[in-house]
């Protein structure tokens, strides 16, 4: 169906990204006052309806039809109908305004400080005992808070701190980057993990440099772990070979036992069988673990919550 199209419309149709937004900046403002309009068929009806100035409403119609270009309505002294572009136009400005609805109900709801969401990453190694611990106890005095949880290495959730998609995060190192903000929270010793008929199975202590001559068994480059086990074999005066690098501490100790090599490798949730966990005396080894957020990014009261339940747990957030 052709629509009735004026002549001087004010908008490029090149398609370029520029002339969209130019649209956009436009039109949006309007829409309301368009879809208010077309329901009633009257502009007076529509402006006390809106309790908006009569006047501030016909002119934002006609500016809207010479953006445009299209005739949308079909005057008929004081009230008005629509013409089929208007009609179909109508139609997608429904779509979109009830889209806008539902994204500020979803914002408002997330926001919410009894029942409100708090985006949260940790690390895989703190996710079968410590994360869950952490969340019942803060649930106790806020059943009713949501979390959407992340479970990644720490690079990964550092950008989706920036990308907006993290509120918070646990991760290790704790970062130092002028674009975040990080608290350490607390320590775990790392351990090296030997398969139960290793030569050094027998051992309880032992210093790195001991180890220079075994394969080891390591997280992939990027994973803060790894960033560790390389620094502390550097200090120890050699450089590890590496027979296997993955994504899973808990794969990494079943490796072990398997006899693939050895591992730096923080503490298991429960007794893994088939290893031998060495305290390392020198260097000294561990990790920090803390918390990190966007720097001058403003808390929703869930969030706001979380942060000061998760520092509130300095020196005691990992089992001893």
């Amino acid at each position: 169906m052709a629509h009735q199209q004026r002549s001087g419309g004010r908008l490029s149709r090149t398609g370029d990204t520029r002339d969209t937004d130019d649209m956009s900046r436009l039109l949006a403002p309007r829409l309301a006052y368009f879809a208010g309009v077309a329901r009633t068929e009257h502009v007076t009806r529509a402006a006390q309806e809106m309790e908006v100035p009569q006047s501030t409403l016909s002119r934002a119609m006609v500016r809207l039809e010479e953006d445009l270009g299209v005739d949308l309505f079909a005057r008929h002294g004081r009230t008005v109908s629509l013409t089929p572009a208007g009609r179909a136009f109508l139609t997608s400005v429904e779509r979109a305004l009830a889209e806008i609805e539902r994204a500020a109900d979803e914002v408002r709801a997330d926001a919410d400080p009894a029942t409100g969401k708090v985006a949260f990453g940790f690390l895989h190694t703190m996710g079968a005992e410590t994360v869950p611990g952490l969340l019942h106890a803060f649930r106790a005095d806020h059943p009713r808070i949501r979390f959407s949880l992340v479970q990644n290495y720490g690079e990964a959730m550092l950008e989706g701190l920036r990308a907006g998609e993290l509120d918070l995060c646990l991760t290790s190192p704790v970062p130092d980057a002028p674009d975040l903000v990080a608290r350490r929270l607390d320590e775990q010793k790392l351990r090296l993990v030997v398969p139960a008929d290793h030569r050094l199975a027998g051992r309880r202590r032992i210093r790195l440099v001991e180890a220079a001559d075994e394969t080891f068994v390591t997280l992939e480059p990027g994973y803060g772990l790894r960033r560790i086990t390389d620094d502390l074999c550097a200090q120890a005066g050699f450089r590890p070979r590496i027979a296997f690098e993955g994504e899973e501490a808990e794969t990494l100790r079943g490796l072990v036992a398997a006899g693939l090599g050895v591992a730096l490798l923080p503490p298991p949730p429960f007794p893994r069988p088939g290893v031998v966990e060495l305290t390392v005396t020198a260097p000294r080894a561990a990790r920090e673990i803390g918390v990190a957020w966007l720097a001058g990014h403003p808390d929703t009261p869930p969030v706001a919550a979380f942060k000061k339940f998760l520092l509130s747990k300095r020196g005691t957030l990992l089992p001893t």
